[in-house]
């Protein structure tokens, strides 16, 4: 390959080899927090079978999620214009805690408890330790459209569960792997933002942290 040509006094032309610029932070940097419904994407652009995605409740131009929630989940998902905010926020390195309520099939019982705390062993690796307990009793959330199915001779328990990570559906498999299927899943808690104040579908714009 030719070396970049030179300029007049023999050194190298800057103009010949290409540039990196960093990428401008908006004028305006943004973050909502919404309170995602069941069976919505985690998306703004359709899907091709009709299924809601953010656009039916979002109206603010220029943002994106910022991690995903599954759309059989509910709860916290924050949305941004800023993209060095969303990969600080989606990125697992930077391991902000997420805190979720999860109903449960079952009665959970301290060995399944200590288990979801010192970590589960998934089949893509084992999980970090999280923050596991069991809610005394059912928490104050909006009725679920549509309900779940609920089994007569099984009881349910909710658990209030933090992990640091963001593998796929992963609360899930956790559940699961401790013989607790999840349920219902609503995320309640991203670092310190909450959900609080917001009903499914609504959302509100609050400060923008300085990165570090």
């Amino acid at each position: 390959m030719a070396p970049p040509p030179r300029n007049a006094r023999g050194t190298r032309n800057p103009s010949a080899a290409p540039r990196r610029t960093a990428q401008p932070r908006p004028a305006v940097p943004r973050l909502l927090l919404l309170n995602k419904p069941f069976d919505v994407l985690t998306q703004f652009s359709p899907d091709g079978s009709g299924r809601r995605t953010l656009k039916d409740f979002v109206d603010m131009p220029g943002v994106y999620p910022a991690g995903r929630l599954d759309r059989d989940s509910e709860g916290l998902l924050l949305l941004t214009n800023d993209g060095a905010l969303q990969a600080r926020i989606a990125d697992p390195r930077h391991k902000l805690p997420k805190t979720y309520w999860v109903q449960v099939e079952g009665t959970p019982t301290e060995d399944q408890l200590r288990q979801l705390r010192e970590g589960v062993l998934l089949n893509d690796g084992p999980t970090l330790p999280a923050q596991a307990q069991c809610l005394a009793e059912a928490p104050a959330l909006w009725e679920r459209q549509p309900p779940i199915r609920v089994r007569q001779s099984i009881p349910t328990a909710w658990l209030e569960l933090t992990i640091r990570e963001g593998r796929n559906r992963q609360v899930r498999r956790m559940t699961a792997a401790v013989g607790l299927p999840t349920l219902r899943l609503v995320r309640v808690r991203i670092g310190p933002w909450g959900l609080e104040g917001l009903a499914p579908g609504e959302w509100r714009e609050v400060q923008t942290p300085t990165l570090t």
